[in-house]
């Protein structure tokens, strides 16, 4: 049960925004922008971003739907599960390797990003627009994460239901909701 009386039946994030709708409103339009909108980085590699910090902080209802939208976008789950586990070793290009390792660090804490992490992640091709978006997913999903985290949202354990998350999630971005 969550912690303040949130609208019955909207799972995670969802329950939020609703109890809030002028406080979802640039929440939605920000997390649009860094994972939905034309970008030299895939939708899918922008969603593993998303999955790998909301696994880091443990956040159930974010890593599975981003997790599904990922899957969406990548034609499966097997990636996704292996980015959450061992980035390093997961099939992902050398690029999304660097630019992981510097969003595990925003992660823990943005102090511990390196020029020697950033150096890393131009030697393998990644743009300072997509250096400073990785910076920039991993810290909103941090506060994504202790917003459903931190108000004890509703996150169910249906499977099926992420799926069908992921899907509105890969198709049509992140302004309006999956729940309605």
């Amino acid at each position: 049960m969550a912690h303040i009386e949130l609208p019955a039946g909207l799972p995670g994030i969802s329950g939020g925004f609703a109890f809030r709708p002028e406080t979802a409103k640039p929440m939605r339009e920000l997390a649009h922008v860094l994972l939905h909108e034309p970008n030299s980085l895939t939708p899918g590699e922008r969603e593993l971003i998303a999955a790998y910090v909301s696994s880091q902080n443990d956040c159930y209802f974010c890593q599975t739907s981003h997790g599904a939208a990922a899957a969406c976008h990548l034609g499966g789950e097997d990636v996704v599960r292996r980015v959450k586990t061992d980035f390093e070793n997961a099939p992902v290009s050398p690029k999304l390797k660097a630019l992981l390792a510097i969003a595990g660090k925003v992660q823990r804490d943005g102090k511990l990003v390196t020029s020697e992490d950033v150096e890393r992640a131009r030697r393998e091709g990644a743009s300072d627009v997509e250096i400073h978006d990785t910076v920039l997913i991993a810290a909103a999903f941090c506060m994504y994460n202790r917003y459903v985290d931190g108000l004890d949202t509703w996150q169910p354990r249906d499977a099926g239901m992420y799926v069908q998350m992921g899907q509105h999630l890969a198709e049509h971005g992140y302004l309006k909701s999956s729940q309605r």
